[in-house]
């Protein structure tokens, strides 16, 4: 027995090093091949990224946020990591079967140790275990988060834990019985049971006990080993080791997930220079060697659990896109072509082949045919990704957010979308009339600029503009900015009206642009047209920093806490606190309810007129999960007296999309359930009287669907969709400056200067 298992371990042992050697050289260099990332982008501040490495591994930061899953997979992931000393003293056994490791194989610390972690393990993975098959796609269908996932390899990984967990456990007792533990020990509070079984058995049973579980334990660690040596794109046993690397190399060396600003299009590590771009700059991804190499890192690391796919609002939706599948069919895609890339293949500008007959004869078929599928294209061209996953995406940040292993989802898309616009021209065709409006008339609707100052004639107190009534910003606390929507949406500008009549009741002086606004640029930077978003940006910028009385040729610079600026909407807000100074725009950014709670706090806004009734409250993504505000909203709500606030089941870091993001407010769904009408659904699952919200295409989502329904029947006729500025504005306000503004509503109804229905 004991030869037998010294010669099974010794040559499987042989095996397993070599392959794993060679597997661990070939994702080397296969994420290699992805291009450079800006110099210094990934590695600012490495013991600041050390800390945030150690704190998401050992505080599993964000599985943790799902409960007894997080739990468990933590022992499961201290496990593998701290159990390799029983895996060493597994090989001294097959030779002698009493042996123990020097030093440390007697410490109590250390024996207390591998009991309490040994069971953990095994517990560990049979909760795991329990909840995947609890969860299997056949019983719930696509709800299934592991619906698309490789169910063989998920099951493979799981049993090997188990046996090796149930093996070290099993030694441990063989080993309390062959060293004659007669009483209980301390050091053996886990395995004692076992130590009992085993102890009438004679010292020659014990011994090839010993040899036949050091060797399976030996064994299905090399088959594991050997195994995932001949998948390197098996992602759910890889991400055990580029797990750490992943998260080290992160966007953010705080920690903050990849959310907020987009990054700034590069090409070959270079960010391009769109006033004068060089002829050889790619632009956006139409290859999968054209990612970054830490895009390439993102998809090797999947691991393929399926939470981004399980908070998607598309795949919730009925539509193609999973941000799983779509980053496991990258993944696959790449590894298939490594060897083609590797041999110095690969496409020129005019599509040409760069590489020699010579130098792709060795290259398997397999690799030269996944050479000639196409990064984008439907299942008739063999495409890699459909181009309908790639438009279903809103840019939530849902599967972001809650990634566990910090894949960078959205970053990959919108790099993808940026060659489909700005290259092949391939998008949806309605997005086009936006951008043709954006390009002409600097607004989504292509209305004239003037528009933009129709809602302050609408209000009874002075609006400043910068430019007419004032010069500069300079005596002034806030620009407001207004925002397209804010200006040119019927339903928007109410909220821009109530937001404008508390700052002028708090005593808060401000002023806006009016038409000197351009749009953001956000829907067209999402879209993938990042020349438009240049374009917009620059010329934004360079109008508000004039505005703030900076003059670069005279080399006036105004220090960034006194250029203050409040917006309504949330993509706006994000778009100049964020990205904007990437374009040399540094702005002290806040978002409305973020002003308006703190002048309740104040006191300079005292809510007093109760507003009766039931309210949820929905969180716009571009406020809640990219800039993490959450509390302000809800704090004025519940400043507002008679209101009684039930949140809905999806919220806050879990908040569902409305649909409109990712430029999707512009575009038709075709395909599945509309995204705002799973979301109004859940709110009238609450029978609520008030749905608000903080965002502009929100307000519009959300009234569209609530609407619909109200012809339908399948909501209340009263039921109100307001912005959190409009409650706190009704409340504000005593009866009998409500009764006032009712007088006027009718003349406002009957005005006919509307903005497009956007949905």
């Amino acid at each position: 027995m004991q030869l037998a298992a010294i010669i099974v371990s010794l040559v499987l042992t042989a095996v397993g090093v070599a392959l794993i050697s060679r597997a661990v050289a070939q994702i080397y260099r296969y994420v290699k091949l992805g291009q450079p990332v800006p110099a210094g982008s990934r590695t600012d501040d490495p013991k600041q990224r050390s800390i945030t490495l150690a704190r998401e591994f050992l505080g599993h930061t964000r599985m943790n946020r799902w409960g007894i899953v997080g739990f468990a997979h933590w022992f499961v992931a201290i496990g593998f990591l701290t159990l390799p000393p029983t895996l060493a003293q597994a090989y001294g056994q097959l030779f002698q079967a009493d042996w123990t490791l020097p030093l440390i194989g007697t410490f109590l610390p250390f024996e207390l140790y591998i009991e309490f972690i040994g069971l953990m393990t095994v517990l560990g993975i049979l909760v795991l275990m329990a909840i995947r098959l609890l969860s299997l796609p056949s019983r719930a269908g696509r709800k299934s988060r592991f619906a698309g996932s490789k169910a063989w390899q998920a099951y493979f990984v799981e049993y090997v834990i188990l046996t090796i967990g149930l093996a070290i456990l099993t030694l441990r007792g063989l080993e309390g019985a062959i060293h004659h533990v007669e009483h209980y020990e301390a050091s053996y509070f886990v395995s004692y049971p076992l130590v009992l079984a085993f102890k009438g058995l004679s010292t020659a049973t014990l011994q090839n006990l010993i040899y036949l579980t050091a060797m399976i334990k030996i064994g299905v660690s090399l088959i594991w080993v050997i195994t995932v040596s001949l998948n390197t794109n098996m992602g759910v046993a890889w991400h055990r080791f580029l797990g750490f690397p992943n998260i080290w190399f992160k966007r953010n060396a705080d920690g903050a997930v990849a959310l907020g600003a987009l990054q700034p299009m590069a090409s070959a590590g270079v960010p391009i220079n769109f006033e004068d771009p060089g002829e050889d700059d790619q632009f956006g991804v139409s290859q999968v060697e054209h990612f970054s190499w830490k895009g390439l890192l993102d998809f090797s690391t999947c691991t393929e659990c399926g939470r981004c796919q399980s908070q998607c609002p598309a795949w919730n939706t009925g539509k193609p896109l999973s941000p799983k599948l779509l980053i496991m069919s990258l993944r696959d895609h790449a590894h298939a072509k490594a060897p083609y890339l590797l041999a110095g293949g690969g496409k020129d500008a005019e599509g040409n082949e760069i590489a020699t007959a010579e130098q792709l004869a060795n290259v398997p078929a397999a690799a030269l045919a996944e050479a000639e599928r196409p990064l984008i294209g439907t299942a008739e061209e063999n495409g890699v990704i459909d181009p309908d996953v790639l438009w279903s995406c809103t840019t939530c940040g849902a599967c972001v957010e809650q990634c566990p292993v910090d894949i960078e989802h959205i970053d990959h898309i919108v790099d993808m979308r940026r060659y489909q616009v700005m290259i092949e021209s391939a998008f949806p065709s309605e997005a086009g009339t936006m951008l043709k409006n954006l390009e002409k008339k600097g607004n989504p609707w292509g209305l004239a600029k003037k528009q933009r100052l129709a809602w302050v004639k609408e209000v009874d107190f002075e609006v400043p503009v910068v430019g007419q009534d004032i010069e500069d910003l300079s005596e002034t606390e806030y620009l407001y900015w207004v925002g397209c929507a804010g200006s040119l949406e019927d339903r928007a500008k109410k909220t821009t009206k109530a937001f404008a009549e508390l700052l002028h009741i708090a005593g808060v002086s401000f002023a806006i642009m009016g038409g000197e606004e351009n749009c953001t640029g956000d829907s067209a930077r999402r879209l993938g047209n990042e020349f438009l978003f240049q374009q917009l940006g620059q010329q934004n910028v360079e109008m508000l920093n004039m505005a703030f009385g900076e003059d670069a040729e005279e080399g006036i610079v105004v220090e960034k806490a006194k250029k203050k600026i409040v917006a309504t909407c949330p993509h706006c807000f994000n778009t100049i606190a964020n990205e904007y100074p990437q374009l040399g725009g540094e702005y002290e950014v806040i978002h409305h309810t973020q002003l308006l709670q703190h002048l309740v706090d104040e006191g300079k806004l005292v809510p007093v007129t109760p507003v009766e009734g039931l309210i949820t409250y929905h969180d716009p993504c571009y406020l809640g999960r990219h800039n993490k505000v959450y509390t302000p909203p809800r704090d004025i709500i519940k400043a507002v007296p008679g209101l009684r606030n039930e949140e809905m089941h999806r919220h806050k870091e879990r908040g569902f999309c409305c649909g409109a993001g990712g430029a999707r407010m512009w575009m038709e769904e075709r395909i599945g359930k509309r995204i705002n009408n799973e979301r109004v659904d859940e709110a009238l699952s609450l029978n609520p009287d008030i749905v608000s919200t903080a965002c502009p295409f929100c307000l519009v989502m959300l009234s569209d669907s609530i609407n619909g329904k109200k012809n339908d029947g399948k909501a209340k006729e009263t039921l109100q969709v307001v912005d959190v500025s409009q409650l706190l504005l009704q409340s504000v306000k005593t009866p009998a400056d409500a009764v006032a503004d009712d007088s006027g509503d009718s003349a406002e109804s009957a005005e006919s200067a509307g903005a497009a229905n956007t949905s």
